[in-house]
């Protein structure tokens, strides 16, 4: 008696250990592609618009100026990630649609499990237009960042201050946020974004004021 009731003890434990299993091993992997488009679209929004208002802020100290500078990045960047990240997830849908056709002619002789598979398959994959409207709404979150901190400093020097300062805040929220999410290192993905931004916001800065000090003003 004493053995079955170790046997019925025990036996709980050990479901509840291979229960925990599939968290423990879960591919992170899997989510890849809507992590990339997101994180790629919200960091791009961010970075090109506010170097596009700090570029413009070099030579213009008009506060007008920079916020529509910001909002013509905002569209033109929200309109340009839409229509890349589209052609690309249908590109890869087509690829994907052929390789199963191909499947379908030489594969085996099992129709039933067939029909199972390609149904589960069709659920995978990609769509073009969700990806397209994500990279949209990313891209504009991203955006939307730089012109906020602007819209309400009316001193130059002081606005051009507040933009770096909100938009390394932004970085590396972005950065933690993708690293929590895939699992990876933190510290080194928020060092990548946030240096990186750092540098676009510097060149374009600099490479404008070095155009505009030629004649070349707004």
């Amino acid at each position: 008696m004493a053995a079955q009731n170790h046997v019925q003890i025990t036996i709980p434990k050990e479901h509840d250990k291979q229960n925990q299993v599939p968290e423990e091993d879960f591919d992170y992997s899997q989510r890849g592609q809507w992590l990339r488009a997101a994180v790629l679209g919200a960091n791009d929004g961010l970075v090109s618009t506010a170097s596009l208002m700090m570029g413009v802020g070099a030579v213009q100290k008009n506060v007008n100026t920079m916020i529509l500078t910001g909002f013509a990045g905002l569209f033109a960047g929200a309109c340009s990630m839409a229509i890349g990240e589209f052609v690309s997830v249908y590109s890869q849908l087509d690829i994907e649609r052929a390789q199963m056709k191909r499947d379908k002619t030489t594969g085996g002789q099992n129709q039933k499990h067939q029909r199972q598979q390609d149904e589960g398959n069709k659920e995978q994959l990609p769509n073009p237009f969700q990806a397209a409207v994500a990279s949209a709404i990313a891209f504009s979150l991203g955006a939307i960042v730089p012109i906020l901190a602007a819209a309400f400093i009316a001193d130059h020097k002081v606005r051009l201050g507040v933009i770096v300062a909100a938009v390394s805040l932004a970085l590396l929220a972005f950065g933690g946020i993708g690293a929590f999410l895939g699992r990876s290192p933190m510290l080194k993905s928020c060092a990548r974004v946030l240096i990186g931004g750092w540098m676009a916001m510097a060149i374009t800065f600099g490479l404008t004021k070095l155009i505009g000090s030629t004649g070349l003003e707004i």
